[in-house]
């Protein structure tokens, strides 16, 4: 057992970059577990990587447990991860990329969007959404439970989060890149170049480079965790449109503002941006947010750091392609959009789950939070950060002189996760899913 209260000297191993993903799970899985025997300092700080909901939450209710910490997140426009709104000036032009829209089911969660509601950067989407099927059949789902979007996209639910805080510090743009236990502290670099020392770090993303970051840490039992995460990718095409969208409106007072489509290979959602955020309904330009299915997003995927020319225009094509088949209209008949702008996104959601609020490691003093350990949504990713940051300050308060009692979420078992494409949605459900809940009910 490695103890870094009593080494003289960092706690060393070789990096894993560049190496295969099979050789460095190995890796993980046989590196020596750190394991700290010292009391916690009387103000104990703690280093959160990932600036997302769960990384934000996770840092706003360790203040509310009077702890500080630094959130370090590689965001070039801003905080929130998935909460990501893209605004294109002069055009005007605003999409939600990322997370859509969100439901509310934990009391707990409730008051956070409460909190939101009141400062005026959340509303109920009254919208129409529902199911489309390809050839424009489209069928609205119930108006319970309500959904709620941001005001001006989600991306200002993120900076309304740390403006509840004052014990909170932000690092970024910041790519952690190590992590080294050294004389009872954790000690954070980004490519050699030192970012502080911290009581306890939290992980709260995931995906390839958590992968890299775990590797090497001296935290076999919490790499070993996120390993076993099977991950989706999903192509994100924003277009804007000079004209309204052939919409199909059978069956509905208003043309849909959200779709989940299905029978369309390439595409899982529609959004019209516009009547969503700007409650647009005259003339353009309509923003309309298309992502892709997790099928379409395997088939082609590539690293997003670097998305070659000939994918982007195929992915573009095929996705348009999609659009056309799913409201019903003939081929090449589209209009062309006056923008478009794909990303993809290589770490989208999970598909398999542990169903734990979080994961600690106590004799590591080291912690996972985010949407994956309880499910597919914004309501579950701030619901694990929530819990690890009580995990945490229970842990500083009384555990480590008895640890093991403090240990949540290592040996979990994971299950595959059901769902959209597009991620869960607590409590909504469409009438099909509805009667078939009520005929098992029945039966049992």
């Amino acid at each position: 057992m490695n103890n870094p209260n009593s080494s003289s000297k960092p706690y060393k191993k070789r990096s894993s970059y560049g190496t295969s993903r099979k050789s460095a799970m190995k890796k993980s899985f046989s590196q020596e577990q750190v394991c700290f025997s010292g009391p916690v300092s009387s103000d104990p700080v703690v280093g959160i990587v990932g600036g997302g909901m769960s990384g934000l939450v996770c840092a706003l209710y360790l203040e509310k447990r009077g702890i500080r910490s630094t959130v370090f997140d590689t965001g070039l426009h801003g905080l929130g991860g998935r909460m990501g709104t893209r605004v294109i000036d002069p055009e005007s032009l605003i999409f939600d990329h990322a997370a859509q829209f969100f439901t509310v089911s934990d009391p707990r969660f409730a008051e956070l969007v409460e909190f939101w509601m009141k400062e005026g950067i959340v509303q109920e989407w009254q919208g129409t959404i529902g199911e489309l099927e390809a050839g424009g059949h489209f069928k609205p789902l119930p108006s319970c439970p309500p959904r709620y979007i941001g005001v001006n996209g989600m991306r200002p639910l993120a900076e309304s989060i740390l403006s509840q805080t004052q014990l909170v510090n932000v690092v970024r743009p910041c790519w952690v890149s190590t992590l080294e236990a050294f004389n009872g502290m954790w000690h954070l670099s980004e490519k050699g170049k030192h970012c502080g020392q911290f009581d306890a770090v939290v992980i709260a993303h995931n995906g390839k480079c958590a992968n890299r970051l775990l590797a090497s840490s001296g935290l076999p039992l919490i790499a070993r965790q996120m390993k076993r995460l099977g991950l989706s990718s999903i192509w994100a095409l924003l277009a804007a449109f000079r004209d309204p969208l052939p919409i199909p409106t059978t069956g509905i007072t208003l043309p849909f503002e959200g779709a989940f489509v299905k029978g369309v290979e390439s595409i899982s959602w529609m959004s019209d941006n516009s009547k969503k955020l700007l409650s647009s309904h005259g003339n353009g330009p309509h923003c309309w947010t298309f992502l892709s299915t997790a099928a379409f997003g395997k088939q082609n995927k590539v690293p997003q750091e670097s998305i070659p020319n000939a994918t982007a225009e195929k992915v573009k094509e095929a996705m348009l392609a999609g659009v056309e088949c799913a409201l019903g209209i003939p081929k090449s008949s589209l209009q062309k959009p006056t923008f478009t702008r794909l990303q993809l996104w290589g770490a989208a959601l999970p598909t398999n789950s542990p169903n734990v609020p979080c994961i600690f490691d106590p004799h590591g003093r080291a912690g996972i939070c985010g949407d994956w350990l309880l499910g597919s949504s914004m309501e579950a990713a701030a619901l694990s950060g929530m819990a690890l940051a009580d995990q945490i300050a229970d842990y500083f308060q009384n555990g480590w002189m008895r640890p093991d009692e403090f240990a949540v979420g290592l040996g979990s078992e994971f299950q595959p996760l059901k769902g959209h494409d597009i991620g869960q949605f607590p409590g909504l459900q469409s009438e099909e899913q509805v009667n078939d809940a009520q005929a098992i009910q029945l039966i049992l």
